[in-house]
């Protein structure tokens, strides 16, 4: 949860540009895909960025989120250019009481025609969220890394337990950062109600899910960093499994011994171990 002093507007739009364009370096965006949002459970003046004021009607109803903003990307934009002019890549929905209808604010050099093609699910996200744990800060990532998609076309690899067995033997780091793990997700269509649904239930026992064939969702309530973070150390973990598959399985990783150890030094509660 975020503590005091909150974030400002500005340092958030800031955290959004450059994870969207950090993102964009690890290769998990290509052209419009991928989209970031951020729910802020306190009063937040939004005018001053994003004078421009219409009434929308929300994908999915979000009743814990009402009195707060969610800042959303446009679909279409394209993360790594969020960073040079953000006010024109995103929209401030301050959620209406009841959450079924919420005021979008935008700014005079606004480029896109509706917020995210996800935002049905970042939305839904929020709103458990803040349901269930009370957070009053919150950010969603939703990202296409290549590896960790790659390995999700693998059918052995689209199970839960064997995908977080797999990226989290390469790098001692990754058990400390990580140590929730994954949720692997079958293949859903993009944006439908199955699919939102299995993602609010991935995100409710892990940090991230895997939508096989398409990409990932992370979650923070600490920044949009440690969101984008958590997508790094797994896509990095995804690539050493790749390049071991590549290389006929020739490594060894670290031993369950090793990772149990370094889980012990820095007291990792995980249920990898």
């Amino acid at each position: 949860m975020a503590t005091d002093p909150k974030p400002t507007l500005d340092e958030i739009i800031e955290q959004i540009g450059e994870c969207g364009a950090r993102i964009c370096e690890i290769d998990a965006s290509e052209a419009g895909a991928g989209n970031i949002s951020v729910y802020m459970g306190w009063d937040v003046e939004v005018r001053r960025h994003f004078p421009n004021a219409e009434e929308i009607e929300l994908p999915v109803p979000a009743p814990a989120l009402a009195g707060g903003t969610v800042l959303a990307t446009g679909s279409g934009r394209r993360l790594r250019q969020i960073e040079a002019e953000p006010l024109a890549a995103i929209g401030a929905v301050k959620i209406h009481e009841g959450g079924r209808t919420g005021t979008l604010y935008t700014s005079n050099t606004r480029k896109f025609a509706r917020l995210t093609s996800e935002f049905n699910s970042h939305l839904a996200v929020h709103q458990d969220q803040v349901e269930r744990r009370g957070v009053d800060f919150q950010a969603v990532v939703h990202a296409q890394p290549p590896h960790l998609t790659y390995l999700s076309h693998i059918p052995a690899y689209r199970d839960t337990e064997r995908m977080n067995r797999a990226i989290l033997r390469w790098e001692p780091e990754s058990i400390v950062s990580l140590s929730q793990g994954i949720a692997v997700l079958p293949f859903f269509i993009p944006g439908s109600e199955e699919m939102g649904e299995a993602n609010v239930t991935g995100l409710r026992d892990f940090e991230i899910t895997l939508w096989s064939k398409h990409g990932t969702m992370s979650r923070s309530d600490v920044s949009v960093y440690r969101a984008v973070d958590r997508v790094e150390y797994a896509e990095t973990g995804a690539k050493y499994e790749y390049m071991d598959l590549v290389a006929g399985g020739r490594a060894e990783g670290l031993t369950k011994d090793e990772i149990n150890g370094v889980a012990t030094t820095f007291s990792i509660d995980s249920p990898w171990l």
